[in-house]
């Protein structure tokens, strides 16, 4: 399965050992609920789903790569301890918390979280002396003499043998022991992802030319050569900083994360390409409403590639548009949600002033992120919403104590200006956002019309995160004509074309 659907079925799974019975027992007992292994090619996401399946379900996340560990941190340390049986005392070796249990146990007392995921990484790597402790773990969920504490569900991960000399059969009797979970890449499912976590859109569009370069692993007798979902990932973030930093992106600096020769000199030319048509195209000119006649006349004319590389400009800059509407947006609706509680209408205290009741509910939303935020429950873009909720709530309470608004309806009158001023940069923005989609058509008729060219348009703004979150709040009447008139006819053209191949 791709890593969409192995990150629901990890949910599902964790949802159905969480779920107790009448009594507050867990319906599938410890000894039942199978640790998950998921086996896949390095770099596809195994390890980087577990934080968000972690923050989705609200519980808690203890991580460990297995490689780095001795049999002494994974089992614990053994000392002498004296006991008695039928009366005589006899010295027994017993072992210390193992760290990775007591690490559990850390979680829990710094986080309040009682339920959880233990993820160890790179199960089936493991050294000659942790392998039978590896195989007790996953049979018994213990390390040493201690257990897992139960509502912490076992995850694992691993790469096939193909990828890695050190990899360990597991025999029958583990396997029969766990869910086994086979995770394959699948570009498709990597874009969304890509759209949504904002991307370098030179390489999502590179990839979605080259999708064979997406996930390639070989092994020849020049050595390994790879690309993976990770390497591009994480080359995209550096891109971005460079760009920001005004230094450029070479080959040698792409094949520090594409290590794959060949991969590396091809994106690094299409990079460069990238550039030479961001320049050339006056990409915010057009998004402005300047649409200049000798450009769409050359875009005309252009290789495929060269016109793929300009749609995929236009969308980089309207997805920086979307995105920062969607980021507006979820700013506002935190900050109305927090202030609809000291509202006259929730039943406020009259007694204490609008800039007390501020004051504490900024406290309050502090102390609820600092321990979501140590409790690993927010990702970066929900910390950051959440910073600027607080400035923002901090600013208004700073604002009543200077402008001594006195009575709370006065002072709630002013929250209510103050609030509207965001709702209006939220309104601004997307209509913004709304012009510069309504410029793109402009440039894409005159450039295309009703071409292959739109229908590759019209895909990308279905398949990007903030984009479909943007039409479904900006009324767009031609991205709906086109979307149903070319699509329609996408599909019908591909479903007669299956139809005349099963006639021969």
């Amino acid at each position: 399965m791709n890593i969409k659907r192995a990150k629901e079925e990890i949910k599902n799974t964790i949802e159905a050992y969480l779920l107790k019975d009448a009594y507050g027992a867990y319906e599938i007992p410890a000894v039942q609920q199978r640790p998950v292994l998921l086996m896949g090619p390095p770099g596809v996401g195994k390890t980087q789903i577990m934080g968000q399946v972690a923050r989705e379900c609200g519980i808690g996340l203890v991580a460990y790569t297995i490689t780095h560990h001795t049999r002494q941190s994974a089992v614990g340390l053994p000392f002498i301890n004296e006991k008695v049986y039928g009366g005589n005392a006899y010295r027994v070796t017993e072992y210390t918390m193992s760290e990775i249990v007591a690490s559990i146990y850390d979680k829990i007392e710094s986080t309040g979280l009682k339920e959880g995921i233990l993820f160890i990484d790179e199960i089936n790597c493991v050294s000659e002396t942790l392998a039978p402790t590896m195989l007790q773990f996953l049979q018994y969920k213990t390390f040493g003499n201690h257990r897992i504490p139960e509502g912490w569900v076992i995850v694992t991960a691993g790469n096939p043998p193909e990828y890695n000399k050190s990899v360990r059969d597991f025999d029958v009797v583990t396997l029969d022991r766990i869910k086994l979970i086979y995770v394959e890449p699948d570009f498709e499912v990597w874009k969304a992802y890509a759209y949504e976590q904002a991307l370098h859109l030179a390489v999502i569009s590179y990839l979605n030319t080259r999708t064979e370069y997406f996930c390639r692993i070989e092994t020849t007798v020049d050595g390994k050569f790879f690309a993976t979902p990770r390497g591009w990932e994480d080359l995209s973030k550096f891109i971005e900083i460079y760009e920001r930093l005004g230094k450029k992106v070479d080959r040698d600096v792409v094949g520090e994360y594409i290590q794959f020769p060949k991969i590396a000199k091809d994106f690094t030319n299409y990079l460069e390409l990238y550039y030479k048509y961001r320049d050339d195209y006056q990409i915010d000119e057009i998004l402005s409403g300047i649409i200049r006649e000798s450009l769409c006349n050359r875009l005309k004319r252009a290789p495929f590639d060269e016109k793929l590389n300009v749609i995929g400009l236009l969308l980089s800059r309207l997805g920086q548009s979307f995105r920062s509407v969607s980021d507006q947006g979820d700013r506002t609706g935190l900050l109305m949600e927090e202030l609809k509680k000291i509202s006259p209408e929730a039943g406020g205290d009259p007694d204490t002033s609008m800039a007390d009741q501020l004051a504490a509910l900024k406290d309050q939303w502090n102390g609820d992120w600092d321990r979501s935020r140590k409790a690993g429950l927010l990702n970066r873009r929900e910390d950051y919403l959440r910073r600027d909720v607080e400035a923002l709530l901090l600013k208004y309470e700073e604002t009543l104590r200077m402008e001594e608004t006195g009575e709370n309806e006065a002072a709630w009158s002013r929250l209510r200006e103050m609030f509207e001023e965001e709702n209006t940069r939220y309104e601004t923005l997307l209509a913004e956002g709304g012009k510069a989609l309504e410029h793109v058509f402009d440039f894409m008729e005159a450039a295309f019309g009703d071409s292959q060219e739109m229908v590759v348009f019209i895909t990308e703004l279905n398949t990007g995160y903030y984009s479909i979150k943007f039409l479904k709040e900006y009324d767009c009447e031609r991205y709906y004509q086109y979307n149903e008139r070319l699509l329609f006819k996408d599909r019908e053209n591909e479903i007669k074309a299956r139809i005349d191949s099963l006639g021969n």
